[in-house]
């Protein structure tokens, strides 16, 4: 069985928890990437992704250049050691519908990611395909906290079509 640190990127970009969300959509941006891991000094303790800057900030009017990536990024971040082996790491990823994974050392530590993408490219065939199949299952949306900017289905409470 191969472990996480062999299929895993290294050189992960992380930001601070007080850095801008202007930041942290020029930092995805620059790196083509949707999801950044949030680090304290070398330790994860979040998550922020393109969804949350646009669901959690953009939305509700927050200013992207005051707000920081601590006010709407996720942290209750699901991760993996190092050490695991890929078979516990895709289980994890298939129970909590993930692409990414952040992985860490035992001192919990960022030390790189682990992403969809690496199992296909690293991992047998069958293996990737099973880790696919599980995170792709549909769920259903929670829509019971949705904004006041979301009025209306279909474009807003303005959005009326005129007879």
């Amino acid at each position: 069985m191969k472990s996480i640190s062999e299929m895993m990127t290294t050189g992960v970009r992380s930001l601070s928890p007080s850095d801008s969300l202007q930041a942290a959509a020029q930092a995805m941006e620059a790196l083509a990437i949707g999801s950044v891991p949030v680090c304290d000094g070398q330790r994860l303790v979040g998550m922020v992704t393109d969804r949350d800057i646009a669901i959690r900030a953009v939305a509700q009017g927050l200013p992207a250049q005051s707000t920081t990536v601590s006010q709407v990024m996720s942290g209750d971040v699901k991760w993996c050691y190092e050490d695991q082996t890929v078979e516990e790491a895709t289980y994890l990823m298939q129970q909590s519908q993930i692409r990414r994974l952040p992985v860490v050392d035992r001192d919990k530590r960022l030390v790189g990611m682990l992403a969809l993408g690496d199992l296909s490219v690293k991992a047998d065939s069958a293996q990737a395909a099973r880790a696919l199949q599980g995170i792709s299952t549909p769920s259903e949306p929670d829509r019971s906290n949705l904004s006041a900017a979301a009025g209306q289905a279909g474009g807003g409470a303005d959005a009326q079509t005129e007879a």
